[in-house]
């Protein structure tokens, strides 16, 4: 995908940054509060030290264990490895970089290390309506196998398909027809904090039940958990694109309602998914 000259200067976008000794807590209510995704871990000179995502806050709550969630600060599982770019880097050096080591950001640093801003998917998905050379065809770079459940499919089912399959969203189909989905931003503002869980211990499940003076977010974590399916937190009635429609439409639909990835349908029928992941690849590769 031959992308018009592109200044990265223009699509930088400057974003919200918070310390080390942050909350858990405050961490996940601003990510929530101000619709993001994630957040840059900055020290005192303003130089980036780690980042944090949404993602990052769903896998950390389930391993508290009896810690109260009060003390948990973001120094303690941040991501610390950070994937940079200097301000005269191109749109293609971050898409390249996104694709090869599958994240959805990269930081921007300035003189000395002092952050800049962040470049993210959506940011390079968003320069193809203006910058893209000539039109691509959805079917041409969408993901054709799809991770899919059923809506009467248990939530640890579901957490477990998203962290094996190391994907962000999984369709909820019914006879190949989309009827949900489920993402991690579902997850992050349940009152079920220990969501990912492969299997049930049942000892522990008793444990769960009988244990008092519980916090808010360890309130009847696993019986909770072992009710509750799908259809509980999915979106129903996913925004869905056509094979055939140009990779613009696909692209106009995500920015205009807030979401990364879209199911791709033919007659109906659940054929692939096309995801701003997609877009960056073809960027990448052109």
């Amino acid at each position: 995908m031959l992308l018009k000259n592109v200044d990265l200067n223009q699509i930088i976008k400057k974003t919200i940054t918070i310390n080390p000794n942050t909350s858990l807590l405050d961490a996940r209510g601003i990510l929530l509060r101000h619709n993001l995704k994630r957040l840059v871990v900055i020290n005192s000179k303003k130089c980036p030290v780690g980042i944090i995502t949404e993602k990052d806050i769903a896998k950390t709550i389930y391993a508290l264990g009896d810690r109260p969630i009060k003390s948990v600060k973001i120094s303690g599982f941040m991501s610390k490895k950070l994937f940079t770019v200097k301000k005269n880097a191109s749109a293609y050096d971050c898409a390249k970089i996104m694709k090869k080591h599958r994240i959805s950001s990269v930081i921007v640093l300035g003189e000395n290390g002092v952050l800049e801003g962040l470049i993210t998917k959506t940011d390079l998905t968003s320069i193809f309506l203006t910058h893209a050379v000539s039109p691509l065809k959805v079917s041409k770079i969408m993901t054709k196998r799809v991770v899919t459940a059923m809506p009467g499919d248990s939530l640890l089912y579901v957490e477990s398909l998203l962290i094996h399959n190391r994907i962000s969203r999984i369709v909820i189909q019914r006879k190949r027809i989309p009827v949900g989905i489920i993402t991690y931003r579902d997850f992050v503002p349940a009152k079920l904090p220990h969501w990912i869980v492969q299997s049930a211990d049942p000892k522990e499940v008793e444990d769960y039940r009988i244990k008092k003076d519980l916090s808010d977010f360890q309130v009847n974590q696993m019986s909770h958990l072992l009710h509750f399916k799908a259809v509980d937190i999915m979106t129903p009635n996913p925004i869905t694109v056509k094979a055939d429609e140009d990779v613009g439409v696909a692209v106009l639909l995500m920015i205009r309602n807030g979401i990364s990835g879209l199911p791709v349908v033919k007659n109906s029928k659940l054929v692939g998914i096309i995801t701003k992941a997609d877009i960056v690849k073809a960027i990448a590769e052109a």
